[in-house]
């Protein structure tokens, strides 16, 4: 059972705020989504949209939940995350899909706040673990990660399936 969250979270950060995003921000969302990808040099691989946004994240069955960072009134960055689950522990998880500070307002503690807000928000859920990836050269985030106490899992590969490739999967179901 989820708790509810507070709209807004003040932050002990003079002129940082975090809420939870409404319909009304995928504009915002998106915009973050692109700048993410152009600094993790995979903006081609972006086909997200508003519509697709408005559609997963506040449509009849959300797949994922966001916090906005806003600074001095500004947007700032954003955490999207879901709930997965951990059938060791036989408790629901927190995986943070994408966190990302605006590159002129880092060094502040919004990421920090980010992060520590969603570790908040796993504890009130009774979750038994926060986890995320991390692209292997990007040191200054594995840097700031292994700072707050995450630990790099070096035994685990990602593993993923996609398109047409995803396709050719389904149709090897035995039906």
């Amino acid at each position: 059972m989820q708790t509810q969250v507070p709209t807004t979270i003040d932050t002990a950060i003079a002129g940082l705020q975090l809420r939870l995003a409404t319909v009304a921000d995928v504009p915002q969302i998106l915009q973050f989504i692109q700048a993410l990808a152009d600094y993790e040099k995979l903006a081609d691989q972006v086909v997200a949209t508003e519509q697709k946004l408005q559609q997963t994240l506040f449509g009849d069955k959300a797949f994922a939940e966001v916090v906005l960072a806003e600074f001095q009134g500004q947007p700032a960055g954003f955490a999207l995350f879901f709930h997965n689950y951990s059938t060791f522990l036989a408790k629901p998880g927190i995986y943070l899909e994408d966190l990302f500070v605006d590159p002129a307002l880092r060094g502040k503690g919004i990421g920090k706040a980010l992060i520590t807000y969603l570790a908040t928000l796993a504890v009130a859920r009774d979750c038994g673990r926060l986890e995320w990836s991390v692209l292997d050269w990007n040191q200054p985030a594995i840097d700031f990660y292994q700072s707050l106490g995450a630990v790099m899992l070096h035994d685990w590969r990602i593993n993923r399936v996609t398109g047409e490739t995803l396709q050719q999967m389904a149709a090897q179901f035995p039906a």
